[in-house]
């Protein structure tokens, strides 16, 4: 997994709260046997018309001011309904290190942290001012630093988040559960090694 230190990038506003899984990759698209690929599929039924081919022109993420982003900003309860890891890797594919919001589902959480993707939670207010500055300020960028947990940008805004230590500690150091695991490489041959000699 690729550790995730310090971040800059252009934001994209999502102003929606309670976005869900199926909204952020319908079901019909969890077939594929591996992780990558799921970006094309990313709000699907938002990014396209009922064609399923033609961009839908209202769709906030169409709009070529966003192109390239890799910071989306959006409303509370991001990531809410079932539990599948799914979402993450389409945010994550599409090119999203970061997502900030009010709050988050706790299993879509989690899931990002698995996966390398930071998810960040500020307080409403603010998230309200990141979503009017993409809005209303061109080429809108900020900067996540996660090794002083400060979210900053070029025009005086600088917020303090807090991660939890272990989940910091992993997304710095590029770990996750099979690298843990693989940290204990040399006591996990060890065990093996004896067990077989019984």
């Amino acid at each position: 997994m690729q550790p995730f230190r310090k971040h800059t990038g252009l934001v994209a506003p999502l102003d929606r709260v309670n976005v869900d899984t199926d909204q952020i990759v319908p079901k019909q698209f969890l077939k594929r046997i591996e992780r990558t690929g799921y970006g094309q599929f990313l709000f699907y039924d938002w990014r396209f018309l009922p064609d399923g081919k033609t961009p839908n022109p209202g769709f906030e993420l169409n709009n070529s001011a966003y192109q390239g982003a890799s910071i989306l900003v959006t409303g509370r309860n991001f990531g809410c309904g079932s539990s599948r890891e799914h979402a993450p890797w389409a945010l994550q594919d599409y090119g999203f290190r970061v997502v900030v919001a009010p709050s988050f589902a706790d299993i879509f959480r989690n899931n990002c942290f698995q996966n390398g993707m930071l998810p960040v939670t500020l307080p409403e207010d603010v998230v309200r001012k990141l979503l009017t500055n993409a809005q209303t300020r061109p080429g809108y960028r900020l900067t996540v630093d996660l090794e002083r947990n400060v979210v900053e940008d070029d025009h005086g805004l600088s917020v303090r988040f807090e991660v939890d230590a272990f989940r910091r500690d992993c997304l710095l150091n590029g770990l996750d559960d099979i690298g843990l695991m693989l940290q204990h490489q040399d006591k996990i041959t060890a065990y093996e090694a004896r067990r077989k000699a019984y």
